[in-house]
């Protein structure tokens, strides 16, 4: 395997990040995963764009969007895979131990994983941990990522693929990792990004393809809605047919189904939509 590891493309062996990396020490870094398909990156730009905007809410330098393409092209020609997680992380760099960065500038790594297309249908579990919308990280797709890992372990425990939760005001937030679509009289809903949840690339394409509103809504929606789904980069939409105790139709609904059906078709037709 080799992984692109500041500026170079390097085999796995040899591709060393210092254990003074604000990445590792302190959680001081950002990242994207994006879906990767014969040799191709799906939404790279809207991944490069997002990747910016939380560079910029922690301070950090602004990744130069060329080199974070030639890296994701040089990854996928090295490590051909026919569906991939390709991730690409960008962090504060070597600094001190403790919170002050360094002044030895960002580290970028680019590296991809094979992956398996994801079922259509998957189970999920809430859990009693909330999002703060209020956060100064709020929205950022940060490595500090170590409440997701806690609350995922949860829900693997319980048997499902993801765990939901509401913020501090008891309000639909977002998953783990991934975004939540309900289906409330046959209209389709997510929560807004002041919610606290990330700006899904996912999300984002389903509000625009299949006309979903974006709707504060209580956290006691999801008991009420009549279909369920998720999106990320690596789920696309996938219908949820268990939450919690509670079994939703054991196939995807016909809101879900079509949301499904419309965003397989427009991003098999556009990979950087």
């Amino acid at each position: 395997m080799s992984i692109w590891l500041d500026g170079a493309l390097r085999d796995v062996d040899s591709a060393k990040v210092s254990v003074f990396d604000h990445g590792l020490t302190v959680g001081d870094g950002v990242f994207e995963t994006l879906k990767a398909e014969r040799g191709r990156a799906f939404a790279l730009t809207r991944h490069l764009e997002r990747l910016t905007r939380s560079a910029r809410g922690l301070g950090l330098p602004d990744p130069d969007h060329d080199e974070v393409r030639r890296a994701c092209a040089a990854v996928l020609e090295a490590n051909p895979v026919e569906h991939g997680r390709l991730r690409v992380t960008y962090t504060g760099g070597l600094s001190p131990l403790g919170s002050d960065r360094g002044a030895s500038g960002p580290t970028l790594i680019v590296a991809v994983a094979e992956s398996v297309r994801r079922p259509d249908t998957t189970a999920v579990v809430t859990v009693p941990w909330v999002r703060n919308e209020r956060s100064a990280v709020a929205g950022l797709k940060t490595t500090s990522y170590a409440e997701n890992v806690v609350a995922l372990a949860a829900a693997h425990r319980s048997g499902a693929s993801e765990a939901l939760l509401a913020n501090t005001l008891g309000r639909l937030c977002e998953g783990t990792g991934s975004n939540v679509f309900v289906v409330l009289d046959g209209q389709l809903h997510t929560p807004p990004v002041a919610s606290g949840c990330l700006a899904g690339i996912t999300r984002a394409l389903v509000v625009e393809w299949a006309g979903a509103k974006e709707t504060d809504l209580p956290f006691e929606a999801l008991e009420q809605a009549e279909e369920i789904f998720l999106t990320s980069s690596l789920r696309d939409v996938q219908a949820v047919v268990r939450i919690d105790a509670r079994e939703l139709a054991p196939t995807p609904g016909p809101v879900t189904a079509e949301a499904m059906r419309i965003f397989d078709a427009k991003a098999g037709a556009d990979l950087d939509p």
